[in-house]
Formats: C-alpha cells, sequence, structure tokens
C-alpha cells in the first residue's frame, strides 16, 4: 500500500520540466549536461527553446525519462542550486 504522500506520478513516465535562466550562449548546453547525469539517455532533441519578449531570459523546456521520485528530487535540488538557473518549473 502506498503513503498518502507518495507521489502521484507513475514510474518511469517521460516528465517536462522547465528552467529559465539568464539568456547566455552556454545555458542550454550547461543545463542539457546537468539533466545527463540524472537520466542519462536524455537526448539534447528534446529540448524546447523559447526567448523572453525582451531577449533577457531563456526559457528551456525538458523531457526527461522520469524513473523515481528520488530522480526527479536531485534533479530539481541541482537545477535549482545551479548559478544560471533563475526558476525550475
Amino acid at each position: 500500500m502506498t503513503e498518502p504522500t507518495e507521489s502521484l506520478i507513475e514510474y518511469p513516465s517521460d516528465f517536462p520540466i522547465k528552467v529559465v535562466g539568464i539568456m547566455h550562449d552556454e545555458f542550454a548546453q550547461t543545463i542539457v549536461e546537468v539533466v545527463t547525469v540524472h537520466d542519462p539517455d536524455f537526448h539534447a532533441g528534446k529540448v524546447e527553446m523559447r526567448p523572453s519578449s525582451a531577449g533577457k531570459y531563456l526559457s528551456l523546456t525538458l523531457t526527461v525519462r522520469a524513473t523515481s521520485r528520488e530522480q526527479l528530487d536531485n534533479l530539481y535540488r541541482e537545477l535549482s542550486s545551479h548559478p544560471m538557473v533563475k526558476f525550475v518549473l
């Protein structure tokens, strides 16, 4: 029996994560490298990029293969603490 505090996500599944940071030439590649540590099969071709209207920020949507809540938690922690990242959704 699972606890009510357990994840509502079924594993494994494809899980989109949005990462926003300051527009920088290496931002997308850096974030892809972080994601690949947690999802070794991640492919950079799965990244959707959208610059902000003023061009100051870049939003990346990355669809990872989530295999556990622990994996997602660790990925969110690493992305959220990265100096190039403003926020993660």
